[in-house]
């Protein structure tokens, strides 16, 4: 090898080396932006409330919210209401994804399905389905069930839809590549149409994730004796803004942590696409 060649190839991981303490310095600037962001806004509402600018009444203060935190932890009355949540919010999500799938599998199987019920789908997509909510509760019960379906049928056609239009915009030259060499119609759905639809299928999931958990707390605003829309709608009912504040943090940490799962899942299996 020439000395040439080892110049180039030293000077080129040099510059590689370069630009990854470039990135892990700009991705540690944004990131210490979001705390900062997080902090002063905590601190401003903190303040904010002591000095009386907003009424504590209305808007309760971080400091009363994290001592109520606390109190709720250490009785296990929080761990109970999240835990009731996030499985409601697990199997409505779960079952929504599988089944949105099959359906979406099915319609792009069958093009005549897909064109009978391409309207009904574009009808059901565009309902209001939380309106749906007490009659779904009446149907499934009034209990974890009731709330599982109500969220379900909030999920359930965004799946349907999106993934559906994903299978279709899959490049259609390969197709006919294999549809030349004698494939079956089972083997472009293994080989090309899923394979190319995962992607899709992924943001799916983490749009889905937040339209669970609307359906999760509608139903539990509506029958649950437990859980954070539970808590939730007790507080509202009490005039204790604490406990409302308390929940919906809570609410909000548990997507957060499930949008974080999902994005780790797609950076660990899907890096081949980077």
């Amino acid at each position: 090898m020439s000395n040439n060649t080892k110049v180039i190839k030293q000077q080129h991981s040099n510059n590689h080396l370069e630009y990854l303490r470039f990135v892990k310095g700009y991705n540690m600037k944004v990131l210490l932006w979001q705390i900062g962001v997080l902090i002063g806004f905590l601190v401003l509402w903190e303040v904010a409330a002591t000095l009386k600018w907003i009424d504590p009444f209305f808007t309760s203060k971080p400091s009363d919210i994290a001592m109520l935190i606390g109190r709720l932890t250490v009785d296990g009355s929080l761990f109970k209401h999240t835990l009731v949540s996030v499985l409601e919010a697990l199997i409505a999500l779960g079952l929504g994804t599988i089944l949105g799938t099959v359906v979406a599998i099915a319609l792009w199987w069958s093009d005549f399905a897909a064109k009978v019920l391409d309207p009904y789908l574009v009808v059901l997509n565009a309902l209001p389905k939380i309106a749906l909510g007490p009659i779904i509760i009446i149907w499934a019960g009034a209990g974890m069930s009731g709330i599982i379906v109500t969220a379900l049928t909030i999920s359930l056609i965004v799946t349907i839809l999106a993934t559906y239009n994903g299978f279709r915009e899959v490049d259609a030259e390969k197709i006919k590549m294999l549809t030349t060499f004698g494939a079956t119609k089972f083997q472009i759905l293994q080989k090309v149409i899923f394979p190319a639809s995962i992607p899709t299928m992924i943001n799916t999931f983490k749009i889905n994730i937040g339209m669970t958990w609307v359906g999760v707390i509608v139903g539990e605003f509506l029958v649950s004796k437990s859980g954070l829309g539970y808590l939730i709608v007790y507080g509202g009912q009490v005039f204790r803004l604490d406990i409302v504040m308390a929940g919906v943090i809570i609410l909000a940490v548990a997507t957060a942590i499930m949008y974080q799962l999902i994005s780790w899942l797609e950076d660990k299996f899907l890096k081949w696409r980077q």
